[in-house]
């Protein structure tokens, strides 16, 4: 079922008609304030999971509209299928092994190993631990940090593992972060967008009345378990699927979609839509099981395109709109992307590109990702985490377990230009293809720990 519906999903995402547009000032001239930025992400959902990507009965017409005002990659992954790390990689462009957030939740005191999660979580030991742990945040840099060195008002709302808002340069923030009052991964902020938007509105409208440039970082807890949709939205697809946690889901995306549009629209009301920098990532993918609300084994956590992709969408004002479909991109270049657009300086340490610069998205020849561990296994050591690197590279992707942790996992190869639900490995008919790929993915990161077999 995920196979046929991944191709007809890539033959639909096609059908996109991009119209350009252009941001003036009221007097006609080009518009010099700072562009201000606002940056949505959401919260396992499938790279196939959207009107403007094909889906046949989701409806997302906000994002839609989004798309179609975008510079639109509808090939976009996040290095890794986990949501604590892949949204730090959001807002630092670094990879987990540089950020050095290699999974959840850190591992528990030696005594403990055995004792249900929950009382684990609850232990003043395992406390101090996740609270040491919260320290990778303060070691890198984020892009509320940086962009409140050029005095931009930032807000965080949703998912959220890092401490307060405070520890990563937010100004404002819904997310205490106290994991004694349930601060576990975004505690208040989870609220946003569930009940309403009026923290985000709130900021809005200070930031408007301060006249000064805002950053927005909306990552809802939505399509998210639990799949607890209004009603009135279940109702829609009563004929979409036999299952009703499919059913759930699809309700879920539609959910979420329009408190993209209740916040695009709210840019819109205090006019600030035709000055504003929009970018949107999903943390990673997800398939629903058709019994359950349970995700399915190729998708969240795993190390395939159910995991790992995700359009992206970048619209900045007097951009042409345009979709990049022989390129793809990543999470890591958000942030070198926004910098860019705002006209400040990227760091030299970030390994991502300018996803609106055409030359450096031609010239590129691959990117890579690495697929963790759940938990936590070192609090120092990234490859002790590691399960399996992979490589995009000319429409080929390549996965190599790292045999410390996956030592029976198949090395496999997928060509995904022809096959993107990834239903045929055809490493054994290419062996020149993969030692040329396994070459450039050592030369990306090769841990210590990594052993030579294949």
């Amino acid at each position: 079922r995920a196979a046929r519906a991944a191709e007809r999903y890539d033959r639909g995402m096609l059908t996109l008609v991009l119209l350009a547009t252009a941001t003036v000032a009221a007097d006609g001239s080009l518009d010099a304030r700072p562009l201000n930025v606002v940056l949505i992400v959401s919260d396992d959902q499938a790279w196939t999971d959207y009107g403007f990507m094909g889906h046949p009965h989701i409806r997302t017409p906000h994002l839609d509209k989004l798309a179609r005002s975008s510079v639109a990659y509808p090939k976009g992954y996040v290095p890794d299928s986990l949501c604590r790390p892949s949204l730090l990689t959001i807002l630092t462009g670094l990879y987990p092994h540089e950020h050095g957030v290699v999974g959840n939740d850190p591992p528990p005191p030696a005594d403990m190993a055995d004792k249900p999660k929950p009382e684990q979580r609850r232990d003043p030991r395992y406390l101090q631990i996740r609270n040491d742990y919260l320290g990778h945040v303060d070691r890198v840099d984020t892009l509320a940090e940086m962009l409140g060195r050029a005095g931009y008002l930032s807000h965080q709302s949703g998912k959220w593992w890092e401490g307060s808002y405070e520890r990563a340069g937010f100004t404002h923030g819904m997310t205490h972060g106290d994991r004694s009052r349930g601060g576990r991964h975004g505690d208040k902020g989870l609220a946003i967008g569930r009940q309403g938007m009026q923290p985000v509105f709130d900021f809005l409208d200070m930031a408007t009345e301060q006249d000064k440039p805002f950053f927005v970082y909306y990552a809802p807890f939505l399509p998210h378990t639990p799949h607890n949709p209004p009603p009135r939205l279940l109702r829609k697809y009563a004929k979409a699927s036999s299952s009703p946690s499919i059913r759930k889901y699809y309700a879920m995306c539609e959910w979420f979609d329009e408190t993209c549009g209740q916040l695009l629209d709210r840019l819109d009301e205090i006019g600030a839509a035709d000055n504003t920098l929009v970018l949107y990532v999903c943390d990673n993918g997800w398939i629903t099981e058709a019994d359950s609300s349970r995700y399915a084994p190729r998708s969240k956590r795993s190390q395939y395109d159910g995991g790992t992709r995700t359009p992206i969408l970048v619209r900045k004002p007097g951009t042409p709109p345009r979709m990049v479909t022989d390129h793809p991109a990543s999470s890591i270049d958000l942030v070198p992307t926004t910098l860019a657009a705002l006209g400040l300086d990227i760091p030299d340490d970030l390994p991502g590109i300018d996803l609106l610069d055409e030359e450096a998205v031609a010239s590129r020849d691959a990117i890579f990702g690495e697929i963790l561990e759940h938990d936590i296994r070192s609090m120092d050591d990234p490859a002790a985490s590691l399960r399996f690197r992979w490589i995009l590279d000319d429409g080929w992707k390549l996965i190599v377990p790292h045999r410390p942790v996956e030592p029976e996992a198949p090395t496999e190869l997928f060509h995904l230009a022809l096959d993107p639900a990834e239903t045929n490995e055809v490493s054994a008919a290419h062996p020149e293809r993969v030692r040329a790929m396994r070459a450039k993915l050592d030369a990306w990161w090769r841990p210590s720990s990594e052993m030579a077999g294949r």
